[in-house]
């Protein structure tokens, strides 16, 4: 079974467990991309545009993303794309830590199947996740976002070696258009670390 046939089956089992959010939630919003990326995007949570359509950032955040991989000669299909939470929040409200605990379940059996060698956190959540090895209990010591971007962590994860790049989140930048030059900063130590060899 490739990598592609084993996130389809995470993706059933998604799909069939009573995660909280569910039942406020229009559809799940599993992961896009490639299954063979050695690279790894992981977001917050689905908006308002991820719930109608059942795929992660494909709202404004979305674009930004795309706008921003196409920077270092990426697309979206290069990479697989995922997020802490599997439903959206309402009211787009942050997650709980029990709704993270929850959810991060069926994310780690997605790590598991891909194997990236890279990892980007996107924003606070997603960071703070990674930097405490999965212990939602041990997130809130972590730093947040503003003094760690773009700082790579080199880290075994789940018993894989990972480089953990953490990354404003997309979101961010359309509200505060000062963070656009940290974010290009960033994405050119991404480029760097994936280097320039096929990652599909």
């Amino acid at each position: 079974m490739n990598k592609t046939e084993q996130l389809k089956e995470v993706e059933e089992e998604t799909r069939k467990a009573e995660l909280p959010l569910k039942s406020t939630a229009i559809n799940l919003v599993f992961g896009k991309g490639s299954a063979d990326s050695e690279v790894l995007m992981v977001g917050e949570s689905p908006g308002r545009k991820e719930d109608e359509q059942g795929f992660p950032f494909v709202g404004a955040a979305g674009k930004n993303l795309d706008k921003l991989l196409l920077q270092v000669g990426l697309k979206m299909d290069d990479v697989y794309i995922a997020n802490i939470l599997k439903y959206r929040p309402p009211e787009n409200r942050a997650p709980q830590p029990e709704e993270i605990k929850a959810h991060t379940v069926y994310l780690l059996k997605q790590i598991e199947v891909i194997k990236p060698k890279v990892i980007c956190s996107l924003g606070n959540y997603a960071t703070k996740f990674f930097l405490a090895n999965g212990v939602v209990e041990n997130m809130d010591e972590q730093p947040g976002i503003t003094t760690i971007h773009g700082k790579v962590k080199e880290m075994d994860f789940l018993g894989m070696k990972i480089r953990l790049i953490p990354l404003f989140h997309p979101a961010a930048i359309i509200y505060n258009r000062k963070l656009i030059e940290h974010w290009n900063a960033d994405m050119e130590i991404v480029k760097k670390e994936i280097g320039q060899k096929t990652l599909i």
